[in-house]
């Protein structure tokens, strides 16, 4: 074909017939340093490439590709990669198909072995110059795109939640007027109330008159609170033993738990190894999840809070006996307004969610229509932050 250069190797497979014995035996090892050198750049690539036949045979699989599909590279070579990715090869007709301009296609796939992930696939047809259109054969290259999907989705949701805190934050900012105004008033007719001669009706109206101040200032301290909860700040980490705020939070919340007739049964250790914590939001974090859980009971339910450290982390478990979570509810639980209980806001779980975020760790909830809900908590462990810090630092 006119403009193609011919290699010096070319020359040589040219005259094959003609090599005696050691130019050939140069030429099998000059062509094995060569494959060797090929395998070699291959094998540095981060993404998969594999060589497949039109039946789907892999004919070539670098060591990325056999890592993606979980296999050994000696196990991929001679395997159909329709079975190995199953629904693929019906997506590929027009490719399959030939013809003058045959496409390149790509499509996303979902692994779960040897670990759930989401891979990208090109398809590259080619042909070497002067073969059958039998011995078509294609380029597949797979890229894990797990991570920059994450990112994207986390991205989207996290846009989402800051349009709706945002939204939230003003509406209980409005609230507050009002609660002044009230609050004004109020202090006004007690003042008059003072004034007018003293007998029964006027100390049952001053009676009212300062339960509704209690109530107003009950209602001003948990839109303060609410709006000191959802405004987005860093938070501020300081060296912090878990179990002592916890013990401080089921403190306050004691009067209500005796209340609701709720039992607390706590297997915490005094010597958890310490977190890296903002500690106000932290107990914005236990006070939802326990919140929850009263919530979730009838009177003489138990809550269960138990603490266990490993190597990496500290774990913190609630678990209550109450009515449970549908399975097809709890993937949303953490979506904004998104509420199992008559009468909730769903932001609760949102909020702890982001909370521990923001301290580098995880929430996990598992539960079960009708026998009740365990949430586990799990924080870095300080000393193990600071090695992940100064590793990331070199």
């Amino acid at each position: 074909m006119a403009g193609r250069k011919h290699s010096s190797l070319d020359r040589v497979l040219g005259r094959l017939d003609t090599l005696d014995s050691v130019n050939l035996a140069n030429l099998v090892q000059r062509l094995a340093r060569e494959r060797g050198l090929f395998e070699a750049i291959f094998n540095t690539i981060h993404e998969g490439i594999l060589v497949i036949s039109v039946d789907g045979t892999i004919e070539y699989a670098n060591a990325a590709a056999a890592n993606l599909i979980g296999l050994r590279e000696e196990e991929l070579a001679g395997a159909t990669l329709w079975r190995l990715v199953p629904g693929l090869h019906p997506s590929l007709g027009t490719l399959l198909a030939g013809g003058a301009a045959m496409p390149v296609v790509a499509r996303e796939i979902e692994l779960n072995y040897p670990q759930p992930r989401i891979v990208r696939l090109y398809m590259v047809p080619f042909q070497a110059e002067g073969t059958r259109e039998k011995s078509r054969r294609f380029a597949v290259i797979l890229a894990d795109v797990t991570r920059e999907k994450q990112t994207t989705e986390r991205l989207i949701e996290d846009e989402k939640t800051s349009s709706i805190l945002l939204l939230a934050a003003g509406v209980a900012h409005e609230l507050g007027n009002p609660l002044n105004s009230l609050t004004i008033h109020l202090q006004l007719i007690a003042r008059k109330l003072k004034k007018l001669k003293a007998d029964r009706d006027a100390e049952s109206l001053a009676e009212s008159i300062a339960v509704c101040q209690e109530e107003v200032k009950r209602l001003d301290g948990i839109i303060t609170h609410f709006l000191g909860a959802i405004r987005p700040r860093p938070p501020d980490l300081a060296e912090t033993n878990a179990v002592d705020v916890l013990d401080e939070v089921l403190r306050f919340q004691a009067s209500e738990l005796k209340n609701r007739g709720i039992t607390v049964e706590a297997e915490t250790q005094a010597d958890l190894p310490a977190i890296l914590a903002d500690r106000n939001q932290l107990k914005q974090v236990f006070f939802n999840l326990i919140t929850n859980a009263m919530e979730a009971m009838e009177p003489g339910g138990t809550l269960k809070i138990k603490s266990r450290a490993d190597d990496d982390s500290v774990h913190l478990m609630f678990g209550d006996s109450g009515v449970g979570i549908r399975q097809e509810d709890i993937s949303r639980l953490f979506q904004p307004y998104h509420t199992t209980k008559p009468g909730g806001h769903g932001l609760g779980l949102m909020l702890v969610q982001r909370i521990m975020r923001g301290h580098g760790g995880q929430v996990g909830i598992e539960s079960k229509a009708g026998v009740g809900t365990v949430v586990t908590l799990t924080f870095p462990q300080k000393n193990r932050r600071v090695r992940l810090l100064k590793s990331g630092a070199t």
